[in-house]
Parts: C-alpha cells; structure tokens; sequence
C-alpha cells in the first residue's frame, strides 16, 4: 500500500489513494487510528483518501482524525491534497475537490503555495460565551459547511506566553461544553497588528492542539471581520507551524468566500509495511 507524508504549516497528514488500493470505506478509521499513532507507525494528524468522486468533482478527499472519526473537511489537508492531486495527475492546476462538508474548489500557485476555497460559514454566532469550570469566556460560534464543521473562536490575552497545560485544559472543557452537541474546535487567538492574529487551535478527533488549523484561521477571520476587527483581505495568521493567510469577503453581515492559502511539504512518499495495520 502506498502513502504519501505531508504537512501544511504543521499540520500533518497520511494520503492513501483509493482509487488504486481499493480498501473498504468500513476499514479506514481503524486504519486512520493505526497509521496516525506517532509512536506506533508514521504518525500524523489525520488520514486522508483520495476516492472516485460522485457530484462531478475532480476527486472525492475522505478524512478521518486520527482517533479514526469521521471529520468534515480540514482545511490545510485540501490544501496538500490539491497539490498531490496536481502532481499525481488527477487534476490541473485549478481543481474541485468533493468533502463530506461541500465543495472545496483549490488553486495551485506555484510548487508549493496552494489555495483553496474553504467551505462558506453556514453558521455564525458572534456573542456566544461559554461557560468552563466556573468562568464564563468570551467566545464566538462558526460551522463551516454542511454538515458544518464547529468552531469555538476564544480571544486570549498573551496567548503566546500561556501556560501550555492550563490552555489544553480550559481547550478540552469547552471542546467537550454541552452547548455544542456535537463538540468543537477550539480556537484562542489573540491580535498582536494590523491583520495579524496569533492562533492556538485545540482539535477534536485529535484532542490535543495542532501545529495549524485551517478551517480554525477561517473561523477566526470570519469571526474579527464581521465584528470589524481585522480588513478581511490578507490576514496573515501565525500558528506553531507557520503562517497561514486568510482571505474574508464581508457582504453586509456575512461572509460570501472564505480562502486559505499557505504552505505545502510533501514529507515522504513510500510503502506501508506496518505489521499491526489488519487489512481486510
């Protein structure tokens, strides 16, 4: 079976193709928990599929986190999976991508820079605090997509100094609120300029925080551009991993296109000879 490595800003990814090992749907979060356990076997945060598409797409992109759910779409793994698309003949340079959330349309730059149309915001509250062991937080609500992918947006003062046990625990307390029924992402975030936004995202399905978090930055923007906090036009986004840029286009009181673009590393490429990996 053969795997490609790759990051975007830190955010790590196993690919398989489908369209040529052909492995039961049914089989793959199994093979997500194995493949992505760092220790155990490659290591990542999350497994992706390429598969036949079904709605006229290019491709059809399947994700799993790395505990083997289900997730709806990650923004940097469509990035990096454009441009194994691209180099992989299974589109051109401008590519659509079929996700559980949607259709996410991606653009090759040049050999590395990609960038792709984030699902748009179906959801958005912008005053939505959260109550997490006695103190209420600030916090604002974004899915993007349908089914939406769920966003906690948490400002943060000194977000980069913070203590990094006690910000995974409050990021587990409001990952896990009853107010989201089917959990979040959480995202802090803190402005240090003019369009400049510092992020730490804490991710379901990983539950731990990520080197990067794209659909997190579009959340993020989303959110400080409706609230008039940020220009909405090359936001660039620091996050452990990199930068990452954000582009919001503000129609009256929503978000018409949301675009990521950033950085792509094509880690290894190789054979899956993991002995504790069952294939059906």
């Amino acid at each position: 079976m053969r795997f490609w490595k790759m990051n975007g800003a830190g955010n790590d990814f196993v690919i398989l193709n489908n369209l040529e090992e052909h492995l039961p749907l049914e089989q793959l979060p199994q093979t997500a928990r194995t493949l992505c356990e760092r220790h155990m076997s490659i290591g990542a945060d999350g497994l992706m599929v390429v598969d036949a598409p079904s709605q006229g797409g290019d491709y059809r992109m399947l994700f799993y986190n790395s505990d083997g759910s289900v997730g709806e779409m990650c923004g940097n793994g469509a990035r990096c999976i454009c441009r194994y698309g691209y180099e992989n003949g299974l589109a051109g340079e401008t590519q659509t991508v079929e996700t559980t959330a949607g259709i996410v349309t991606g653009r090759r730059i040049d050999q590395r820079l990609y960038r792709i149309r984030l699902n748009d915001p179906t959801t958005v509250r912008l005053d939505s605090p959260v109550e997490a062991d006695g103190v209420t937080y600030v916090c604002s609500y974004v899915e993007l997509g349908n089914p939406g992918i769920p966003h906690a947006v948490v400002p943060y003062a000194g977000l980069r100094q913070a203590d990094e046990n006690e910000l995974r625990e409050l990021g587990r307390a409001i990952r896990w609120n009853k107010v989201f029924p089917k959990g979040a992402n959480v995202n802090f975030y803190e402005i240090t300029g003019e369009d400049l936004i510092f992020e730490r995202t804490f991710e379901r399905g990983v539950e731990d925080f990520t080197y990067a978090c794209g659909t997190g930055t579009g959340s993020v923007v989303t959110v400080l551009t409706l609230q008039g906090k940020v220009s909405g036009h090359g936001v660039q986004v620091d996050m452990t991993g990199g930068r990452l840029v954000i582009d919001a286009e503000r129609v009256h009181s929503h978000i018409a296109s949301l675009y990521l673009t950033g950085p792509t590393n094509v880690v290894c490429r190789g054979e899956v000879t993991d002995e504790d990996l069952i294939i059906m």
